[in-house]
């Protein structure tokens, strides 16, 4: 199998060196994911930024033959852990049928203004 690079077209992809995701035989590795809309603004809230922070997941997942059921491996960042609560039932909703290994750590972001970082790791069982 070869390795495919998904792009969410972000420009620190470029100005950074990585990609959305990577697709290497059955696994999908999602960098760490924030929360910008697509003209790259941040809404001031955790949960706005945490149901955007899902689409764009959602949509690599997709684009790499997989969706949330698929996810093994989530792993949270929150500069406020005060934040990761409000978040629960999207991340529920999300994940709640995988029920993938977690793990939450409190970091500073790139960005001040960003609330919340999603990573994430998937198997394909079809492949």
């Amino acid at each position: 199998m070869t390795r495919r690079r998904i792009s969410s077209a972000s420009p620190f992809e470029d100005k950074i060196g990585y990609g959305r995701a990577v697709v290497d035989g059955p696994w999908i590795f999602v960098s760490g994911t924030t929360g910008a809309d697509a003209a790259g603004i941040l809404a001031p809230d955790v949960v706005t930024q945490c149901e955007l922070t899902l689409a764009k997941i959602g949509t690599a997942l997709a684009e790499a033959g997989a969706s949330f059921k698929d996810v093994v491996r989530v792993t949270y960042y929150l500069p406020d852990r005060a934040d990761f609560e409000p978040c629960w039932p999207l991340l529920r909703k999300a994940f709640g049928e995988a029920r993938p290994a977690a793990t939450m750590l409190v970091a500073g972001l790139l960005d001040p203004a960003m609330k919340i970082e999603i990573e994430v790791t998937a198997r394909r069982s079809d492949i």
